[in-house]
């Protein structure tokens, strides 16, 4: 199995400005993503950034990096051009690796990828894991995923879904759990390249989920269900002194 990994990286944030250049323990964060992914089995990793500044601090700690362009509305919009620019198509493998997991299991990455080459009818895969949490559950930021009989997505959403008649406020989980949807993906390239042209689907906007437009155009999404214990990203500040700590202890 052959896959490459591109990791989209924009300087701009709300909530974190310059995140992917947020230093931890010595190392901006972006750094920190692209070494967690040298670590799995990829053939190639590479950091798709919208600005000059997180090209040279890739550059400076040997990581490559290409410059794509700033109006990009989506993360995948970004990598689609990614895969221009590095002459990605067809079945060639890509997987997209968040750039604020910085505590990325790298094995979480080989799974993925190994679940798209195992599913050759999907154009996407992508990995969950189950919840026993009812506070998760009822949470409108985690998102959810339930699955078909293969193992494919049937969909994604905010909501907790699969919805239990006689427990519909799930004080207690039933058995099998529910599933959290973790954003990594696999994608095949030619597939990822076509995705910006698709139309926006009208579920897509409600829920404010991506990867229903590819639901939606009738193409479908393999899921890996993992039993790895997942360290989570940053996407505030405290999440980025957790990270940080973690990183300090971890020398």
């Amino acid at each position: 199995m052959s896959f490459t990994v591109l990791i989209p990286a924009r300087l701009g944030s709300t909530r974190l400005p310059r995140k992917p250049l947020a230093d931890i323990a010595g190392m901006p964060m972006v750094v920190r993503v692209a070494r967690q992914a040298l670590l799995s089995d990829a053939s190639n990793v590479v950091v798709a950034a919208d600005h000059g500044d997180i090209v040279a601090a890739c550059q400076a700690h040997g990581i490559t990096a290409l410059l794509t362009r700033t109006d990009h509305a989506t993360g995948s919009d970004r990598l689609a051009e990614c895969c221009e620019l590095l002459g990605l198509n067809g079945d060639d493998a890509v997987v997209n690796v968040q750039g604020d997991e910085p505590l990325i299991d790298p094995r979480l990455i080989n799974a993925c990828a190994a679940e798209l080459e195992a599913h050759s009818d999907c154009v996407m895969s992508t990995v969950a894991h189950r919840i026993h949490d009812a506070g998760d559950f009822n949470n409108p930021n985690v998102v959810k995923v339930v699955l078909d009989a293969k193992g494919r997505a049937l969909l994604f959403s905010r909501a907790s879904i699969p919805c239990w008649r006689d427990a519909p406020n799930a004080a207690s989980l039933s058995s099998p759990p529910p599933l959290r949807h973790v954003g990594i993906y696999a994608y095949r390239a030619g597939f990822l390249r076509a995705f910006p042209g698709l139309t926006i689907s009208p579920l897509e906007v409600t829920e404010s989920l991506e990867q229903l437009r590819v639901l939606w155009h009738g193409e479908r999404i393999a899921v890996h269900v993992t039993q790895l214990a997942l360290k989570g990203g940053v996407d505030t500040p405290a999440d980025l002194e957790r990270v940080r700590a973690l990183c300090l202890r971890e020398r």
